[in-house]
């Protein structure tokens, strides 16, 4: 299989509006140009501490953010992966979906788990996990906290993602949560997981930032920093396999007695 390049768009937390935030999307399409797919943090198209304000930047899942994305990602030939507030009905979710180089949804997934705080005042928990082929690859989506419980990342890994994505919006207050059970979820799975943060300060909120891409062993494949910036990582079918063989725990969970 060929290589598989993954760039994240780690963000400013604080762009003011929608148009604002398509702007800086466009902005650094240049700098990605050839790199398969483009992962931008959790509820990106809006912006997530935002209060009561999220119920007016909601939009359909084919809304007119979706219409800009799958242009951006048809014209520069980049798969976009971006969260956003979905409006269904009377209901919102915390939602992410990504459009590929032919301008075509090529997957769409509700966060599962809603934690307290604005998410709870605002969200109606997803179900279910779909995996979708891209360019020689199984790849998944969890957001945010559903990446914090191991059962769903064995889920989808069982399912046979090689590659979990995980937009999220992770404050300052929690970096153990980057630096330690993200790359812990890829190793006890033998998986790639790519955890893309928003950075900087948006209505109060402090974001940590340091969006990082986890290999199947556990070790760092590439880290951000703090700041605004955008994050290349190489993606090798061939250190899933390797770590897989090396430790089955996929395989070995299925001869647990208790």
């Amino acid at each position: 299989m060929p290589g598989f390049t993954l760039a994240i768009g780690q963000a400013p937390a604080d762009l003011p509006t929608v148009a604002a935030r398509l702007d800086w999307l466009r902005g650094i399409l240049p700098g990605v140009a050839g790199v398969d797919l483009l992962l931008m943090p959790e509820l990106f198209a809006c912006g997530y501490s935002i209060g009561d304000a999220v119920q007016d930047r909601a939009e359909h899942r084919d809304g007119p953010t979706a219409a800009a994305v799958a242009a951006l990602a048809e014209k520069t030939g980049v798969a976009i992966h971006y969260g956003y507030a979905e409006r269904h009905g009377a209901a919102l979710f915390n939602a992410a979906q990504c459009f590929g180089p032919d301008g075509a949804c090529l997957t769409h997934q509700r966060k599962l788990l809603i934690p307290p705080g604005f998410e709870g005042a605002h969200f109606t928990p997803g179900q279910g996990c779909a995996l979708f082929a891209y360019r020689g690859l199984r790849i998944a989506t969890l957001i945010c906290y559903d990446a914090e419980f191991p059962e769903t990342v064995r889920h989808v890994a069982g399912l046979g993602a090689d590659l979990v994505l995980v937009p999220t919006a992770l404050g300052a207050q929690w970096r153990w949560v980057s630096h330690t059970l993200i790359p812990a979820r890829a190793y006890e799975n033998g998986v790639f997981l790519a955890y893309a943060n928003s950075a900087g300060v948006q209505d109060g909120m402090a974001f940590l930032g340091e969006s990082v891409v986890a290999g199947p062993d556990g070790a760092e494949v590439a880290r951000a920093g703090a700041d605004p910036q955008v994050l290349l990582a190489g993606i090798e079918a061939g250190r899933i396999t390797a770590a897989r063989a090396r430790l089955p725990y996929l395989v070995d969970r299925r001869k647990l007695t208790f």
